[in-house]
């Protein structure tokens, strides 16, 4: 029998309900399909020095963890000039992504407290990312 993990996201989100499906967050395959449908918001906590030394995953937008909280509050046009995005709605899905999934899930803890309901983690955070990013590069070579 397949356990809850095994599940895809939006199937965990129906059985389960989004606080314990974030729980889980989201694998780099579900990751890549929901950033090639645009239909996400990624979310990377990491402080900006990280970002530039590091990388960081195609589309996703910097609002550091001790920022969370009084992002996600913003008007929407002060959301938009400090983080050059459209603000979230509550509705919105939002997966949250750092370096290894600690700060990630904290932010998720947050986005909940604060009303969003569509909201996951990405665990593998950007180590897991840059790692399968790279062998996929080097398969096509």
């Amino acid at each position: 029998m397949q356990g809850p993990r095994l599940l895809l996201g939006s199937a965990r989100r129906w059985i389960l309900g989004s606080t314990e499906a974030a729980l889980w967050g989201v694998t780099y395959k579900e990751l890549k399909n929901l950033l090639k449908s645009k239909k996400v918001m990624l979310i990377d906590v990491r402080e900006p020095w990280e970002i530039l030394e590091y990388g960081k995953i195609p589309g996703s937008v910097n609002i550091p963890l001790d920022e969370v909280g009084e992002a996600l509050q913003m008007n929407s046009k002060d959301f938009r000039e400090k983080y050059n995005e459209v603000k979230p709605a509550k509705f919105d899905s939002l997966v949250f992504s750092c370096l290894a999934g600690v700060r990630s899930k904290k932010a998720v803890d947050t986005a909940i407290s604060l009303g969003f309901n569509s909201v996951q983690h990405y665990a593998g955070g950007w180590k897991e990312w840059a790692t399968y990013e790279y062998s996929e590069k080097k398969k096509e070579n």
